[in-house]
């Protein structure tokens, strides 16, 4: 079973960049697809981003240019690179894994969740 911890998180002003890492346990890290969530204050958990073990990434259009999902299989880690960042991107963050390595979008696709990161963009 795969275990997902997050970080990177923090406050940063609008324009600026993160870069979120989610670290993974379990030697079945490079089978699984992986994505990354977000939750707003109030709002439901949405899709950000994913990336099949082969590479294959997929975005939600309101990141799409501004973020890129990377991972890498040897460190057993996702990334979250996120640039030009906006006050509406301000939200809990969350790492995700999927047995069955396809491009999902929806939260019941998912096996595996982290335990988020607070990104927070301020005006």
């Amino acid at each position: 079973q795969v275990q997902l911890v997050e970080s990177g998180g923090g406050l940063v002003q609008a324009g600026g960049s993160l870069r979120l890492s989610c670290a993974a346990s379990g030697r079945t890290f490079s089978n699984y697809a992986m994505a990354w969530f977000r939750q707003a204050p109030g709002k439901a958990r949405e899709f950000v981003a994913t990336i099949t073990s082969g590479g294959r990434t997929y975005y939600a259009d309101s990141v799409k240019g501004r973020f890129t999902i990377s991972r890498d299989n040897a460190k057993i880690t996702a990334y979250l690179q996120m640039n030009s960042l906006k006050p509406e991107d301000t939200a809990v963050y969350y790492c995700a894994a999927d047995r069955s390595n396809v491009l999902g979008t929806r939260i019941a696709n998912y096996d595996v969740w982290g335990q988020g990161t607070q990104v927070t963009v301020s005006s």
